[in-house]
């Protein structure tokens, strides 16, 4: 339909859903290649490199971050979620 459409550009979206116990993040690009994902691995990190944000600060030390794109330069504070197979 896109093509028919004549849209060029691809959609890229990230979409994220939670129950208030897991969170599901999901990604999709019509090009086949979706961008990058990478989620915290130390809440308490991410909240010293920002003390001047008090939303940040109001977070528990167990919270996790879903970003497209590392927050800073902070060597273990971040994982790369690998992108899936599909078959």
């Amino acid at each position: 339909m896109r093509a028919a459409a004549g849209v060029t550009d691809p959609f890229q979206g990230t979409i994220a859903a939670s129950d208030g116990e897991s969170l599901w993040v999901f990604r999709y690009s019509s090009a086949g290649r979706s961008r990058s994902l990478f989620f915290s691995r130390d809440a308490r990190t991410v909240k010293r490199q920002y003390p001047e944000r008090p939303a940040l600060q109001q977070l528990s030390d167990e919270a996790q971050f879903v970003v497209s794109e590392p927050i800073g330069d902070l060597p273990g504070a971040w994982a790369s979620c690998p992108r899936q197979a599909t078959g």
